[in-house]
């Protein structure tokens, strides 16, 4: 026998003797919050309010990061171009709003030799609109002549929203330069908020007839409020998800095709869906349940996005320049993140992937930071973001840190691989979210983020969420933003780690979904992020508490690569900051998540004790296994 054979027998005696010690009682975790009273769940009345009252915050916060975000623009230029010439100015004043398409017009002045040269776009403003303008002009300018920064209230020209912004040179006297900001994206938050938070139905009818269910009975349900789709299901009403006892042939499949006179039909993993303009869902399932005894059919499900400030202290470890941070980016103090940075800023080993909305690609935040991803709904096309959720998520995760720009991820080196599920309408299919997980899970993700849900129980998405989850990938999901103790898919499921809201207060968020299956809690309230068109925005929802727990996860693997998938989610539900009642409940799960004490349970080169034997066992196998 040799000696690591010898070896490896005296690590399994050890192991033998800790899983005895392992099952002695042990005293209660003493690292909680103080107990809280069970949180109180407000009315439909309350919710809607409360609601109004949050895109209402999430409106002022993007305001201020637009503003704060233009004033660092301005000001990084003047310094750059205090001593260039005509020709270099115009070139960087080019590039600029060619990428930041809102920098709608801009004036590099010099008044001390009486010039002006503006930068602006064709437009077609009434005179009354261009008087409006110059009003704002004029003062910037006097405020340049007086080395003073300005920033006009917002106003409107042509019905759209603008603010007016100087900044005047430190060294040159009455030089400076002045912007004219587009504030579209205050009501593309407006729009967003609304769908994400359910304040609207949602969604609409698109390329297919969508149809809505009770998500129990599977009976016609008209909803008619944003309060409405707690208890709602969408579907396409003339497409069925199938799953045959055994594949049909090539013959049996014309057959159907011919039947049903069928536009379309797909096959992912194990299901095949099926579409034909003819026939509704009933009929459908009434053909397949008569014809071929199916091991289960069931509706083609939509699945929707979750989406839904306090300055940060001075004593932090590890505060970033990231130009937002200080001001808006509470939800990282919040979960220990500056100090977790000390044990692990994470690996590019480690991929996150993101089924979402796609990314903007070109974000100067992001740069670096994506690997090439898929667009589901349509392959031939990059992952890009026609919504701006996938951009927001994307940002919380992986933003890139200390590189003095808008914001910090909360990951520094984890590479995030885009995956568009969700269409231009911010909705995708059983099929196109079953997709993207197996996509990401052949594609090398180890994590997968997915901040959207329906309250259908899918077998079809199912089988790609245990897909991936037997491919050793943490799956983590938002549990929704409807107030309702419902439970949502995939979060719902086992295999996945099911996400609330909390607020700045470590409060539930009141729109957050609650049951007896979320996991743990996260920040979701007024969560400051990248957004596509190199901008920034603040939005709520358990879509933005959510990849903080992925982002969570991929510090934990990257610290220690070992762990499995069920060790990592342990990890993460015993490291918490206990909120609400004492111990798991239903508002917070384990509790709001706390990075910097998963990332002290992982360990850097052992895994931690809880898993040791487990830990021994592989590496007894691998021994074992050398020796034969």
């Amino acid at each position: 026998m040799s000696r690591r054979t010898w070896a490896g027998i005296g690590i399994a005696a050890a192991a033998a003797a800790l899983i005895i010690v392992m099952q002695m009682p042990r005293s209660a975790d003493t690292h909680t919050r103080k107990e809280a009273a069970e949180p109180v769940v407000p009315t439909p009345r309350q919710e809607h309010i409360s609601k109004q009252n949050l895109v209402a915050q999430d409106i002022a916060s993007t305001d201020q990061l637009t503003r704060l975000d233009a004033k660092q623009h301005l000001v990084s230029m003047i310094e750059r171009l205090s001593e260039a010439g005509p020709a270099q100015i115009s070139d960087d004043i080019r590039k600029l709003q060619k990428s930041h398409d809102h920098f709608t017009m801009m004036i590099w002045q010099n008044a001390k030799h009486g010039k002006q040269r503006v930068y602006a776009a064709k437009n077609d403003w009434s005179a009354a609109d261009r008087k409006t303008l110059k009003g704002y002009i004029d003062k910037a300018a006097s405020s340049i002549n007086q080395q003073r920064s300005y920033e006009s209230s917002s106003f409107k020209l042509d019905g759209k929203q603008y603010f007016v912004i100087a900044e005047p040179s430190k060294n040159k006297p009455k030089q400076g330069v002045i912007a004219l900001m587009n504030q579209r994206i205050l009501m593309e938050v407006v729009n967003h908020q609304k769908k994400n938070l359910r304040l609207i139905p949602y969604p609409k009818e698109g390329k297919f007839k969508v149809e809505s269910v009770h998500a129990d009975t599977l009976r016609d349900i008209t909803v008619r409020t944003g309060h409405d789709n707690e208890k709602a299901s969408h579907f396409y009403e003339n497409e069925i998800v199938v799953r045959f006892r055994q594949d049909p042939s090539r013959q049996e499949m014309n057959r159907i095709m011919g039947e049903l006179r069928a536009e379309s039909s797909r096959k992912l993993g194990y299901a095949y869906v099926f579409h034909a303009s003819g026939m509704d869902y009933s009929q459908l399932k009434a053909y397949f349940l008569k014809n071929w005894n199916p091991l289960y059919v069931e509706p083609h499900y939509l699945y929707m996005t979750n989406d839904k400030i306090k300055g940060a202290s001075s004593t932090l470890p590890n505060v970033p320049n990231d130009l937002l941070f200080a001001k808006y980016q509470w939800n990282l103090p919040a979960t220990e993140t500056n100090q977790a940075w000390d044990l692990s800023r994470g690996s590019s080993d480690i991929i996150v992937g993101i089924v979402d909305t796609g990314v903007d690609l070109n974000h100067p935040d992001l740069q670096g930071q994506l690997l090439n991803g898929y667009n589901v709904i349509n392959p031939d096309s990059d992952p890009l973001d026609d919504v701006g959720h996938g951009t927001h998520v994307s940002g919380i995760i992986g933003a890139l840190v200390n590189n003095n720009e808008g914001v910090a991820g909360i990951s520094w080196y984890n590479k995030m691989l885009p995956v568009k599920a969700l269409d231009k309408s911010g909705s995708g299919t059983t099929y196109s979210v079953a997709e993207g997980i197996i996509w990401a899970a052949d594609n090398g993700a180890k994590v997968i983020n997915m901040s959207l849900g329906n309250y259908a129980d899918s077998q079809f998405l199912h089988d790609a969420v245990k897909y991936a989850f037997d491919k050793d990938v943490v799956l983590v999901a938002a549990s929704g933003n409807d107030n309702t103790e419902r439970p949502g898919y995939p979060a719902a499921y086992p295999e996945v780690l099911a996400v609330a809201a909390t607020d700045s207060n470590w409060k539930r968020a009141s729109y957050s979904n609650y049951g007896d299956y979320i996991d743990v809690a996260a920040p979701g309230t007024s969560i400051a992020s990248t957004y596509p068109g190199n901008q920034y925005a603040a939005l709520s929802g358990t879509s933005m508490a959510s990849p903080h727990v992925s982002a969570m996860a991929a510090l934990i693997r990257s610290r220690n690569p070992d762990l499995t998938n069920k060790q990592v989610m342990d990890i993460m539900r015993s490291s918490t900051i206990d909120l609400g009642p004492k111990g798991k409940d239903k508002y917070y799960g384990y509790g709001q998540i706390d990075i910097y004490k998963a990332l002290q349970a992982a360990g850097s080169t052992e895994a931690p004790l809880q898993f040791w034997p487990q830990h021994v066992q592989k590496k007894m196998e691998s021994i074992l296994k050398k020796d034969k």
